[in-house]
């Protein structure tokens, strides 16, 4: 069946359902850049001409976008799920939120204490859980919907609570059983637990809680369910949306065309100077356009993310990119800093695949958190060298090695803290080769298999592999649904250099 994003549920299920969508939609959000581009860039290449436009057009568009958000990150994520949201302690959501629960909680008890017992707030409970339990159930479960329609008739609940004939633990035993029916075996351990609880009130709250539980697993089974469906619509629906919101916003693609002519400029073949490692693959004087666009996303994993916007066809990947920029600059240093090592370490050293793996493991625990902005580099790169100098000597003595010498030590760290540099010869020639194997895992090749690694990565194949199927999938389904975008700029751009020549 064909999913619409944009069509509103019309499932079935308790007042606080609105305020846990919120939520879900919530989390996604955060992985977009927050934002909307701003106004003051010009006309896209297919937008329509200028006009006023309302505010309900723009929220319309504004919803359109964070549908787009939603329907992208359950394709791009195969991990995706919806968690579910605790205000942080503290906080004032959290400090209301307190609040109104115990104030709804102690009115249901107060009730339920009187003589004889007050049933309203237990009969508006016994309806959320009828509609939820709706909820679950698929148009085939009718049986189980006669059933609970038949145990949970609230007009027959009314009259027997009215009549003091209402049989609440019999009622509780009915809804524990229907929860170990539909819930995910997962819950299970959850359900038994209901069944140990005998004083009503806590009760409720009990099979509330595990009930919001069931909702999220139901929730994340429908997406899991969706996926593959989704994931052959996305690509069209993502495109109209994309274009119906620059068009709502009269915004140009300014930012994707700076980003595209700035690589086309690097790789001129008339300015040999600026030449970029592809450069020499064009056969003539004008850059080929896939050389061009893939140059650019390799170009995206050193953006300047703070003093320069993000193209505006990546806004939703903004985080993602960022975060792989990050992997990356660890990685790259911690290749640098094992090349550094094995070379000071001599070949027997080197050869040792024990001594390899736990030098790698203690370099790649202290270089966690570099790049994270309360995090000195420098700083870590000491701690680096003093652990790096232990860990040797160490080994050396216990293979009866010639131990290091003072003056070795001393040069060794200095090599080790100067590391990060970029003007540091070694970092240098790392990076530029991770970024080569990124820019040739884009090549037509790479949807067979990633290239072979260049001379020198092998300490560090496996994390390099790992990123680059992360930043190739999510290339080329950026490709897929912005190509006809970044044809009309590149060849706009292409044309402009090519006259120029």
């Amino acid at each position: 069946m064909p999913l619409d994003p944009d069509k509103p549920s019309t499932g079935e299920g308790s007042p606080g359902d609105s305020n846990r969508e919120r939520s879900a939609e919530e989390s996604v959000r955060t992985r977009i850049r927050q934002g909307t581009p701003s106004p003051h860039r010009g006309n896209t290449p297919q937008a329509s001409p200028p006009r006023f436009v309302s505010l309900e057009e723009l929220m319309e568009a504004t919803k359109g976008v964070t549908n787009m958000a939603l329907a992208h990150e359950i394709v791009l994520n195969g991990g995706f799920q919806i968690k579910p949201k605790e205000p942080p302690e503290g906080s004032l959501e959290k400090h209301v939120r307190d609040i109104v629960h115990k104030a709804f909680w102690d009115c249901f008890e107060a009730q339920f204490r009187e003589d004889p017992p007050v049933y309203d707030h237990a009969i508006i409970l016994l309806g959320e859980i009828k509609e939820t339990f709706f909820s679950f159930l698929l148009p085939g479960h009718t049986r189980l919907r006669n059933q609970i329609n038949e145990v949970l008739d609230l007009e027959l609940i009314k009259q027997e609570a009215e009549n003091g004939a209402l049989n609440i633990p019999k009622l509780a035993d009915f809804i524990i059983g229907m929860m170990g029916t539909l819930c995910a075996p997962a819950r299970d351990e959850e359900i038994r637990k209901l069944r140990h609880i005998k004083e009503p009130i806590e009760l409720f709250r009990s099979i509330f809680s595990v009930l919001d539980l069931m909702k999220l697993d139901m929730a994340n089974f429908t997406i899991s369910s969706v996926r593959p469906h989704l994931m052959q619509q996305s690509v069209e629906y993502e495109r109209k949306k994309f274009q119906d919101f620059f068009e709502k916003q009269q915004d140009s693609l300014e930012i994707v065309s700076e980003w595209l002519q700035e690589v086309a400029y690097t790789l001129a073949p008339s300015r040999p100077e600026d030449v970029g490692p592809v450069a020499t693959e064009a056969a003539d004087r004008t850059p080929c356009p896939v050389i061009v666009l893939n140059q650019a996303y390799v170009k995206l994993l050193s953006w300047d993310h703070s003093h320069k916007l993000f193209p505006e066809t990546l806004l939703m990947d903004q985080i993602r990119f960022q975060e792989m920029q990050m992997e990356l600059a660890q990685l790259t240093l911690l290749g640098t800093l094992l090349s550094i090592t094995h070379n000071s370490a001599g070949p027997t050293l080197s050869g040792n695949h024990e001594f390899q793996d736990r030098i790698k493991n203690v370099i790649r625990v202290l270089l966690l958190d570099v790049g994270s902005v309360p995090i000195n580099t420098n700083d870590v790169l000491v701690t680096v060298s003093e652990k790096i100098c232990f860990e040797l000597k160490s080994s050396l003595a216990q293979h009866g090695f010639t131990p290091f010498s003072a003056e070795r030590e001393a040069a060794l760290k200095g090599q080790i803290q100067t590391a990060g540099s970029p003007s540091n010869q070694v970092y240098r020639l790392i990076d530029n080769r991770i970024q080569t194997f990124l820019l040739n895992s884009l090549g037509p090749s790479s949807l067979r298999s990633l290239p072979a690694l260049p001379n020198g990565l092998g300490p560090i194949q496996k994390e390099l592999e790992e990123i680059a199927v992360k930043f190739v999938r999510l290339v080329n389904y950026n490709k897929m649904v912005f190509s006809p975008y970044y044809d009309s700029v590149l060849s706009k751009i292409l044309n402009k250099e090519g006259s120029r020549a």
